[in-house]
């Protein structure tokens, strides 16, 4: 099994799957957005930001999954990408538990996402990372599960992916 994932990990197949679901996931949140009219909040955004990173960590792969330092560079955007994904999930679903400190009005965030000045993303895109929606907003659920606790699921997925995928590819060595 180990040499089975090894051997497809260094396949552009694998890197294109990463890719995919990445570019699934941001589909499915413009689908939220804007055909189901549910704005996003603060910490939604930067899981978007998170979910974008994670595609381009899969582009790297992509270019050259074969080459040791590519897929390097490529494992660790996976890494990066993946665990802050799921620590801004873990934030938002306290946040919407309400057991983290709360404000007037009850759980929220900031409306002005804190991206690097070189970067204002919420300013040159804001249709897609402009926050619009409260962090206390459990409007959607699946299955008696919010969209931020299925984010927390598919972030544990992709890090369990993540730790098998650059497992094997360490252990042949």
């Amino acid at each position: 099994m180990i040499q089975t994932l090894s051997r497809f990990s260094q396949q552009r197949l694998a890197w294109a799957l990463l890719l995919l679901s990445a570019i699934g996931l941001f589909i499915a949140a413009l689908v939220f957005q804007y055909a189901l009219n549910l704005e996003p909040c603060l910490y939604c955004i930067y899981i978007r930001v998170a979910v974008v990173a994670l595609a381009l960590a899969a582009l790297v792969g992509l270019l050259a999954p074969r080459n040791p330092a590519v897929a390097g560079v490529g494992f660790l955007g996976w890494a990066i990408s993946a665990g802050w994904g799921l620590q801004l999930s873990l934030t938002l679903v306290e946040k919407q538990a309400g057991t983290q400190p709360t404000g007037l009005f009850g759980p929220s965030c900031d409306y002005i996402p804190n991206f690097p000045s070189w970067m204002p993303l919420h300013q040159w895109l804001p249709s897609l990372f402009e926050p619009r929606g409260q962090c206390g907003d459990e409007a959607w659920q699946w299955l008696g599960i919010t969209m931020a606790e299925w984010m927390v699921v598919v972030f544990v997925i992709y890090l369990v992916m993540w730790a098998l995928f650059a497992a094997s590819r360490l252990a042949r060595r």
